[in-house]
């Protein structure tokens, strides 16, 4: 029954106090190689349901808030860093990238910058690299140094981005991956990365699972309002929103919702919006992780339980409906008895 959850213990899950806001953290406007001003991105989002937008153009950091706040949406200061690792020195073929986020971090974080803040404006020198590379190191040197400035990071679009998992897995401080990237999902098929993710979650380390747009709005191809996270925060702050995201109190989604989940005993349970299917994803031994479909297309479930066998490491939860659309759940380590 769908009641079920509510009544009992959950380890995993939401907070029960506070409000839902959606968003995208990553988008791209004029400011770099995006079409639209900042001021229609808001408009946007605004339009439809979003509660808050990164704006984080290439290799420049801005902070819209001032200009472009206003009740019931705002703006998180980011910027997407850069590496390249090009083929040779002419520049005409990029072997891999490294897309690093930087988003504003909450006071806790601003406190720990041993550099100064980033100021609007402010560019973000691409590193650039011939022939070969170390990107292991690299990724770290740019993860430390956005964190220097204050910021949390997100390492973006891995498979896009034609990195393999020693080139980024291991870098210390990363808040999380960008596992659903919507405009390379529509450009080339290249915007599914949990794969990467479970890999990381494998070896015993929390990383956090994000989706976004990376809109550009060429009109090249739809790549806007079909990635996001929602994220549960008692208000609309910019300190609240990312100190939730710093708690992982938020999911990412390309459409469906996830009300509630959580583990009681080997149960694991998820209240969603009504999908056709909904995946169990458990570390440990192959085999790990069970899913439960739906009979029908028409008519998903919006409950499923499944019972865990006791020797999975993690689990997290995806919904996912007829057309493929998901959301994911961050994952929750198991300690069993």
């Amino acid at each position: 029954g769908s009641d079920e959850g509510s009544a009992m213990r959950k380890d995993g899950g939401f907070k029960e106090e506070g409000n839902w806001y959606k968003g995208n953290l990553h988008s791209h406007t004029v400011d770099s190689d995006g079409c639209l001003t900042p001021g229609e991105a808001v408009e946007l989002f605004a339009e439809h349901g979003y509660s808050f937008l990164g704006i984080s153009d290439h290799d420049v950091y801005s902070d819209y808030r001032e200009q472009l706040n206003r009740e019931n949406f705002i703006i998180i200061p980011a910027v997407e860093a850069s590496a390249v690792l090009w083929k040779d020195e002419t520049l005409t073929q990029r072997l891999k990238v490294h897309h690093v986020h930087g988003i504003l971090g909450p006071e806790s974080v601003r406190k720990q910058a041993v550099l100064p803040l980033m100021r609007h404006g402010e560019a973000v020198q691409p590193r650039m690299f011939y022939g070969e590379w170390d990107g292991a190191a690299v990724a770290q040197e740019m993860s430390d140094y956005l964190r220097s400035r204050g910021c949390l990071t997100i390492y973006n679009h891995p498979i896009w981005s034609r990195v393999r998992e020693e080139d980024f897995a291991d870098t210390d401080g990363l808040l999380g991956l960008e596992i659903f990237n919507y405009n390379t999902v529509n450009e080339s098929g290249t915007g599914f990365d949990t794969t990467y993710w479970d890999a990381i979650l494998r070896k015993g380390r929390q990383l956090y699972g994000f989706a976004a747009d990376d809109n550009h709005n060429s009109g090249e191809f739809d790549d806007a309002c079909g990635g996001f996270i929602m994220v549960k925060a008692p208000a609309l702050t910019h300190e609240m929103i990312v100190s939730a995201l710093m708690e992982g109190e938020f999911y990412a989604s390309s459409g469906p919702l996830i009300h509630d989940w959580g583990v009681c005993g080997r149960r694991v349970w998820v209240k969603c919006s009504p999908v056709y299917r909904v995946n169990f994803i458990a570390g440990g031994p192959a085999n790990a992780g069970l899913t439960v479909m739906c009979n029908t297309r028409e008519h998903g479930p919006a409950y499923a339980e499944v019972e865990l066998k006791g020797n999975e490491t993690y689990v997290r939860i995806e919904c996912a409906d007829v057309y493929g659309r998901t959301a994911w759940s961050n994952a929750l380590f198991l300690n069993w008895p």
